[in-house]
């Protein structure tokens, strides 16, 4: 039953009118493949910000405790080795 309709579909070559290659000059990539180009590379962009975003999201739902996790922490800058209070007199040569 479905025979008729694969032998109608199917692409029969036709020998009497071949392919002709074309000149190198006349091979492009057209307007089509760069629009296809870019639309790529937009996605790619919102996709990255996306998953930026949703980074943030998850590191602040996990700092603030949501996963089971204890809440974190504010770090306090007076507790850093690197940072001094006050900063370094000059001292005289």
């Amino acid at each position: 039953m479905a025979l008729p309709w694969v032998v109608a579909l199917l692409p029969f070559p036709d020998e009497s009118l071949p392919d002709p290659v074309p000149a190198d000059n006349d091979v492009t990539a057209g307007w089509t493949a760069l629009i296809v180009f870019v639309g790529l590379i937009i996605a790619v962009v919102v996709l990255g910000v996306s998953l930026a975003k949703q980074l943030r999201k998850a590191q602040a739902a996990r700092d603030a405790g949501v996963y089971g996790d204890p809440p974190a922490a504010v770090p306090d800058p007076a507790d850093r080795a690197d940072v001094s209070p006050e900063p370094p007199s000059a001292a005289p040569r």
